[in-house]
């Protein structure tokens, strides 16, 4: 297309948040810009399913950390282990995670931030360089120009 949009690499996306109010404006901002949210969960239990079941490929995982039922670092584990790329969004960034996980986000954060990493994510993952990443993201493995 000429004028169209690029066709976007990371459409399908799994959100794993415990706190419902950013569960719920992750889900609908992510929806307005067009991407296809696989389902919003929150526990470790209700993602790994997803990650087991879903028939569709999932393309980015967005997790939280620290969930009611146990870590968000499994559900990386997981998805990483089926080449699901990883973000964590998080209140503190855990240690030891850059092998799971192509970022992190820290909360609080701002939607423009959520997309921008997304971009990012893309850049990355077709070898390209990042040129500005938000204040509150952490790119792992990978540098910024």
């Amino acid at each position: 297309m000429l004028f169209g949009k690029k066709k976007r690499r990371i459409e399908r996306i799994l959100i794993v948040e415990d706190e419902p109010l950013v569960a719920f404006d992750n889900e609908h901002f992510l929806q307005g810009e067009g991407f296809d949210i696989v389902a919003t969960v929150d526990s470790v239990a209700d993602a790994l399913r997803c990650i087991e079941e879903v028939e569709e490929p999932i393309h980015l995982l967005l997790v939280d950390v620290g969930l009611a039922d146990g870590n968000g670092i499994d559900v990386a584990r997981a998805a990483s282990g089926k080449g699901i790329h990883v973000v964590f969004v998080t209140g503190a960034c855990p240690g030891n995670i850059e092998g799971l996980a192509l970022g992190c986000l820290s909360k609080p954060y701002q939607q423009r931030d959520l997309i921008a990493v997304i971009n990012a994510v893309e850049k990355v993952t077709e070898g390209k360089a990042v040129k500005r990443l938000p204040a509150s993201f952490t790119l792992f493995g990978a540098d910024a120009a």
